[in-house]
């Protein structure tokens, strides 16, 4: 299992296709945006689900959590059935997300990758998407790193993903970060 964590617009879901290619087996993903997406229509803007606020914040009420915690014992069910998963995340309450997938994720062997990106350029891709919140990018560059450790660290500012998928697979198979 690889748990990939970083802000919005900072790679993870460009370096997560990049794993699932140069990982050896099949890798399934799943990110927080399609959890986000998969949510009913009422639970979005509302207090008891999830509201993007103009200040770049991002609230979240206990229907929302409810469904988060049943999204993500699911997914460590499909790796406790012998699933190798990758997980894209933005974990905006720093080391108190974590805790909630170490929980969850207790007994099986996890990677906990953090993707880095410069705030200013990740405005840019943010700016270049055109479907994000604007600032919520260069707002959560570091918030979303507050407290916490990675088994392996990648930084996109100047990085390509497949690059950074090739570090982070050296950690999971313990072959050279490159391509010979």
């Amino acid at each position: 299992m690889i748990v990939v964590n970083g802000g919005s617009s900072s790679g993870k879901s460009g370096i997560v296709r990049c794993l699932q290619e140069v990982l050896p087996g099949a890798w399934m993903a799943f990110g927080v945006d399609s959890f986000v997406e998969a949510l009913p229509a009422k639970l979005q803007g509302s207090e008891g689900g999830i509201t993007f606020a103009a200040d770049d914040g991002v609230s979240v009420g206990a229907q929302f959590r409810a469904l988060e915690a049943a999204w993500t014992e699911g997914i460590a069910a499909m790796a406790r059935a012998g699933a190798g998963i990758i997980v894209d995340d933005v974990f905006l309450g720093g080391a108190a997300s974590r805790q909630r997938w170490e929980k969850t994720l207790a007994g099986l062997t996890v990677l906990w990758v953090g993707v880095r990106c410069d705030a200013e350029v990740a405005a840019g891709r943010e700016i270049a998407r055109g479907n994000r919140v604007k600032g919520m990018a260069a707002s959560q560059a570091l918030v979303v790193h507050e407290g916490l450790s990675y088994d392996v660290e990648v930084d996109t500012t100047h990085t390509e993903s497949l690059e950074c998928a090739h570090v982070i697979a050296a950690h999971v198979t313990g072959a050279p970060s490159r391509p010979e």
